[in-house]
């Protein structure tokens, strides 16, 4: 396969041995750099070793499998996906040695982890009387909240509870992961803390890893935290520097959850890299690459697109007002085109960015009210049944993976009404058979989806190595249908987001049996989860990392807003990136909006100013 590289990508992809770094700006080919990269060095069939591409979106990485499908023997030859899937191979393959039986089962969602720390809380008197002291429950939930942030913050700085200093921070720490093991379960902050300690712990681990994979590369660099960059340093040790990284400090957005671009300087004084700057921009149009230049004036491009393109202002009265001018554009370029943009325009080809969640309120109202089709993704988070019956099938399902799992034991019981049977249930012989498990729950209900649910775990066939999924979600199907029509709605929309993840997980684990647990351990990690579907994109800027439009509208550019009220020092600098980035998601035509009123959450009208960026825009 022949790709067209400048002469400088040339450099990048041809570099031997020896440490990388490469800065690339918004639209200067990293992904086809990083794949031609891989794809040469994998040339030689001869070669026996594989390569260890790391990124740190599940959409940059399915990004890179798709373009490296003709590779022969891909899946044999190297491993393509984030950091956190690469530890939860590692740990699967490797972590005996630190208490983790074959694939971990992991505790994604925040309201189960504060659920796992309040039973942890409940046990300790000491730690029950500090919780009580918080006052009303609202706020209890609030100070369990805090306290496991705090938690998530010590394993992302890869402390163990050990080390851990203050007598009551420990005491939660400790409490919280006995809570965690007794399901045999871990969180997400333990994949990269589990790992890191294997590695150090044992040193030939790491040696196995760094014989097995020749070279390492790395995306988006510029999102490494602390636990991320001593990980990768642990697994380098001191000799390994086959390693490249590829980043842009200008978009560096995640500081808030712990991420910092200084990495990328450390990485070149620790693994004394070379240094290559890739400064082109193939994605943008001129008028959008001019956009980024005056919000950040150290932003020089040497080589971009002959396309003018445009960015325009559209100011509104209010949200509403702001919401029709918004789908009015959108009209008006579906029935006319537009010069820079080749073929039809279609709201799939556009996308609404905003600062955060709440500023597309009146925009889907009015979506709807027009019936344009459209899809929101808000965060990185994994999609929550909202229908009782999946739900308790989801909890089923997670029993049957890991049927030690007492946290989602106790769940399912509570929502049967089969509290008494729950624990009589848990009994060694049907923790060997988790479907005796389950009969033994559902013969014990006293309410919710007992007998649907029980239906369709049975029509699972499940034998530990397979399972027939579709066949499980058809009858649940068939109990939706004579449903009303508002419930029916809300099973079948359940069902469709289940099946969209078992089709994309099918099709990334071809050609063999396919296990529960590694089904949720996909959707854990949010592998699973399409980045685009039909219709037009809303999406947070946070959430449109790594994406790209023909046409975006920047929404809702209030001041306070974008830059955000509670945004001082450089958390200030960090909001200047974001909008940054957003601007050059944008392949053609970048239209800013924003309402010169907006009704607050507690029904007063407040007038609103334009954010400080637009005058630097439209200067």
């Amino acid at each position: 396969m022949s790709v067209r590289l400048t002469a400088i990508q040339r450099q990048v992809v041809a570099h031997g041995p020896g440490a990388l770094l490469v800065v690339a700006g918004p639209g200067s080919g990293k992904t086809r750099v990083l794949t031609e990269r891989v794809r040469r060095l994998l040339d030689d069939p001869s070669q026996h070793f594989r390569i260890l591409a790391l990124t740190f979106t599940n959409k940059a990485a399915n990004e890179m499998k798709e373009r490296l499908n003709d590779v022969p023997d891909i899946l044999k030859r190297a491993f393509v996906g984030t950091l956190h899937s690469f530890c939860m191979e590692v740990l699967a393959n490797r972590g005996k040695p630190i208490g983790v039986e074959g694939l971990p089962n992991i505790f994604e969602s925040f309201d189960d982890r504060r659920q796992v720390l309040a039973n942890a809380v409940r046990s300790d008197p000491q730690l029950s009387a500090a919780l009580r002291d918080a006052g009303e429950p609202k706020e209890q939930q609030r100070k369990l909240s805090s306290w496991l942030e705090r938690i998530s913050e010590l394993k992302n700085s890869l402390v163990l509870p050990s080390m851990v200093e203050d007598d009551d921070e420990r005491r939660l720490y400790e409490g919280y992961d006995a809570q965690l093991r007794a399901s045999a379960a871990l969180d997400y902050d333990d994949l990269l803390l589990l790992t890191y300690r294997l590695f150090a712990e044992r040193p030939k681990t790491a040696d196995f890893y760094r014989r097995q994979y020749k070279y390492i590369c790395i995306d988006e660099a510029q999102d490494l935290n602390e636990a991320q960059y001593r990980l990768l340093v642990s697994l380098c040790g001191s000799e390994f520097t086959n390693v490249l990284m590829v980043g842009d400090p200008r978009q560096a957005i995640y500081v808030w959850n712990g991420a910092d671009p200084k990495y990328l300087d450390l990485f070149q004084r620790d693994f004394k890299a070379k240094k290559i700057e890739l400064t082109e921009n193939f994605r943008c149009s001129k008028a959008v690459v001019a956009a980024a230049q005056r919000l950040d004036s150290s932003y020089t491009v040497e080589g971009q697109l002959p396309i003018e393109g445009a960015v325009e202002l559209i100011e509104s009265e209010d949200e509403p007002g702001e919401a029709q001018a918004i789908i009015e554009k959108i009209r008006s370029l579906e029935a006319n085109g537009h010069p820079d943009i080749e073929g039809d325009i279609t709201p799939g080809r556009c996308a609404v960015l905003g600062r955060n969640r709440f500023v597309f309120g009146s925009l889907q109202e009015e979506l709807k009210k027009q019936g344009m089709l459209f899809y929101k993704k808000l965060s990185a988070a994994t999609y929550q049944s909202e229908s009782d019956v999946v739900e308790q099938f989801e909890l089923a399902l997670r029993l049957l993976a890991n049927p030690r799992d007492k946290l989602h034991l106790d769940i399912l019981a509570k929502a049967w009404g089969a509290q008494a049977v729950a624990q009589d249930a848990l009994t060694p012989q049907n923790t060997d058979d988790p479907m005796s498990l389950l009969k033994a729950l559902a013969n014990g209900a006293r309410k919710g989806c007992a007998p649907t649910v029980l239906n369709a775990v049975t029509a699972l066939k499940w034998t530990g190595d397979d399972f027939k999924f579709l066949s499980a979600l058809k009858k649940i199907e068939e109990y939706a249908n004579p449903l009303p029509e508002q419930d029916r709605a809300l099973i079948l929309q359940d069902i469709a987001e289940w099946k969209k993840h078992w089709d994309y997980y099918v099709r990334s684990e071809p050609g063999g049996a396919h296990s529960i647990t590694s089904f949720l351990g996909q959707i854990a990690l949010g592998t699973t989860q399409q980045p685009t579907e039909d219709g037009l994109a809303l999406l947070t800027v946070h959430s449109a990392k790594g994406m790209e439009f023909d046409v975006v509208f920047l929404i809702g550019m209030n001041e306070g807003t974008f830059p955000d009220y509670r945004a001082a020092g450089p958390a200030l600098d960090e909001e200047r990136r974001s909008a940054f980035v957003a601007i050059t998601r944008s392949r053609r035509l970048l239209y800013v909006t924003y309402p010169n009123t907006k009704i607050m959450p507690w029904g007063a009208v407040r007038a609103q100013q334009p954010s400080q960026y637009i005058s630097e825009l439209f200067a």
